[in-house]
């Protein structure tokens, strides 16, 4: 049969297709930008339908209405990263939290210790040949269109297409929902005085010829405010935002000097503004490949001089990183930060780097050290002591590997906000029994 045929065969609505979620199902959310907006509409506005309904994702910038107060009877939420639309619903027993490092979530699926009935998912239209394109999301994405029992797709003309490996044949979707609704989009944010200050410490140590892992925010923007003098760098990242096009199309990322995937940008997914996916679109200096790939800690560590920058809730003064948690209060997740870590340790060259401000300030003023002599009780070792490398605060650079506790915790100290250093240097004499 045609490719064609095959397509207006499976093309329904919304609702219709939504009919083919059955309760007990396991469903997996298209990853990030690539969570198919109507689909995950059409499910919630058909909660009545389903009963225990597991919803499984990593990054959710949706609605997120399957967590909403009252939906228990309907959707269970089981997230491999608390994202804001259900930081709530796991605050209040509601939802629970199944950890995993990002780069196996393919093989969980593959070997089904994670479960999947139906995968949502967004794709392009198809190409001359019935090829659609996950486009902003491979990741897991794609190994949830080969394990999933059903896959239904939002065929999105909004998608960008990307090369890599996310081409995805009509014949292999159940159902196909055409809806051309905006992609989430994710606005650069503000660089203020602290993060160009981090930028600048993070910049100091990046070499040229480096491969560079970043991500969003405005630590990972500051960064390449002070990367504009470097030469021939390249980007192998779980993501990349908007921040990393002006070192593109200045000359700064050629790439060239990577040691595998020469010549182009790889990633998993992608995340930032229109501009951005408009730039991605067939554009062959970017490929986006499954996460099991990029994320995999023996690829990572084949790139020479490989860089990654990660954040932190909180490092305590042996150099232990919690990077997900508030106490037993999940915030995030581990994601690909551990990935990273341990495959630029065995980067010849690699730095690994923990980027973060001294302090965090709440709403109402106060300054709570980053820096602390012990996680939060019940908080989660997300980074060890053992993977540690750099730690930067806008106070400098504190290095860890090679570095004896007590050496730690005295580079640590000196990168600490003034507020925070009387109570961290009592800690310090008392648990080394020796004068800071």
């Amino acid at each position: 049969m045609d490719w064609k045929e095959i397509y207006k065969s499976k093309l329904c609505t919304a609702d219709e297709a939504v009919k083919n979620i059955h309760s007990g199902d396991t469903v997996l959310m298209g990853h990030c930008v690539g969570e198919p907006a109507a689909l995950t509409d059409a499910m919630v506005a058909n909660a009545d339908r389903y009963e225990n309904i597991e919803i499984r994702h990593m990054v959710s910038l949706g609605k997120g209405g399957y967590a909403a107060p009252g939906m228990e009877k309907h959707f269970r939420v089981n997230p491999m990263f608390a994202s804001a639309n259900i930081r709530a619903a796991l605050a209040e027993g509601r939802a629970d939290f199944s950890p995993a490092f990002f780069h196996e979530v393919p093989k969980l699926l593959r070997e089904k210790k994670l479960t999947l009935d139906v995968l949502l998912c967004q794709v392009t239209p198809p190409d001359a040949y019935g090829y659609c394109n996950l486009g902003t999301s491979v990741d897991y994405t794609l190994q949830g269109t080969k394990t999933a029992r059903t896959v239904i797709a939002q065929v999105n003309d909004q998608v960008p297409w990307t090369y890599g490996e996310g081409c995805v044949h009509v014949s292999e979707l159940d159902h196909i929902v055409e809806a051309n609704t905006p992609l989430f989009e994710v606005p650069p944010p503000e660089i203020g005085d602290v993060e160009k200050a981090i930028g600048e410490h993070c910049a100091s140590l990046v070499e040229d010829g480096s491969t560079l892992q970043l991500g969003i925010g405005g630590i990972p923007d500051a960064v390449m405010l002070f990367l504009k003098n470097k030469k021939d760098l390249g980007v192998h990242s779980e993501m990349i935002a908007d921040g990393t096009l002006a070192l593109y199309e200045s000359g700064v990322i050629t790439n060239k000097m990577k040691s595998m995937n020469q010549g182009r940008m790889t990633v998993t997914f992608l995340m930032g503004t229109r501009k951005l996916y408009d730039f991605v679109h067939k554009n062959p200096a970017i490929e986006v490949k499954p996460v099991d790939y990029v994320n995999h800690p023996i690829i990572i560590s084949q790139q020479y001089k490989m860089i990654s920058i990660n954040s932190a809730i909180q490092v305590d003064l042996q150099g232990q990183v919690n990077a997900e948690a508030m106490g037993l209060r999940q915030f995030s997740g581990v994601g690909g930060q551990v990935d990273f870590i341990r495959g630029v340790s065995m980067s010849e060259g690699g730095k690994a780097i923990i980027a973060m401000p001294s302090v965090t300030v709440k709403k109402d003023g106060t300054k709570i050290s980053k820096i602390v002599p012990f996680l939060d009780h019940g908080a989660p070792i997300t980074t060890s002591r053992n993977d540690i490398d750099y730690v930067v605060t806008e106070y400098g650079i504190a290095p860890m590997k090679g570095q004896s506790l007590r050496q730690r915790a005295r580079n640590l100290i000196q990168i600490s906000h003034p507020d925070a250093k009387d109570g961290l240097v009592e800690e310090f004499e008392k648990r080394f029994n020796d004068r800071y």
